[in-house]
C-alpha cells in the first residue's frame, strides 16, 4: 500500500532509545511516511525536521487511540512501540488495545530495539 505509514510511540524513559534508533536508521525513515504520538513525534521532528512526521495527541490523550484507528484503515504497515515494562501507565488500558489491534491486525511491531532493527531492514 503506498501511503502505508510507520508508526513510532516511545514511553517517557524510552524516548532517548527512539532518538537514537530513528538517528540509526534516518536513511531508510526519512523515505517513508511516520505517524507518531505527540511528545515523542515533537522530539523526533525538532532533532530530525527532514522527516516526514504526522503528530497524533499525546498517548495519554488519545494519541494509542489515534494510532489504532489508523491500524484499522490499514494505514499502518509497521508498528515501533518501545514499551517500557518497568514503570506504571496511568493509559495501560489504551496500550494494550492498540498492541491488540496490532496482532489482530497482522502488524509488524516491535517493543524493543533488536526487533525494530530487524523489521525496519525488511522495508
Amino acid at each position: 500500500m503506498p501511503d502505508s505509514l510507520v508508526a513510532l510511540i516511545a514511553h517517557d524513559q524510552k524516548k532517548p532509545d527512539m532518538l537514537a534508533w530513528v538517528r540509526r536508521h534516518h536513511a531508510v525513515l526519512q523515505r517513508l511516511p511516520l505517524v507518531a504520538t505527540g511528545t515523542t513525534g515533537s522530539r523526533l521532528k525538532a532533532d530530525m525536521p527532514d522527516l516526514d512526521i504526522r503528530l497524533m495527541k499525546s498517548g495519554p490523550l488519545g494519541g494509542d487511540q489515534q494510532i489504532g484507528a489508523l491500524i484499522v484503515e490499514g494505514r499502518i504497515a509497521l508498528l515501533v512501540f518501545l514499551v517500557d515494562p518497568l514503570s506504571p501507565h496511568p493509559h495501560d488500558v489504551d496500550v494494550k488495545a492498540l498492541t491488540r489491534l496490532a496482532v489482530v491486525y497482522d502488524v509488524p511491531m516491535a517493543c524493543n530495539l533488536a526487533t525494530a532493527d530487524r523489521l525496519v531492514a525488511g522495508l
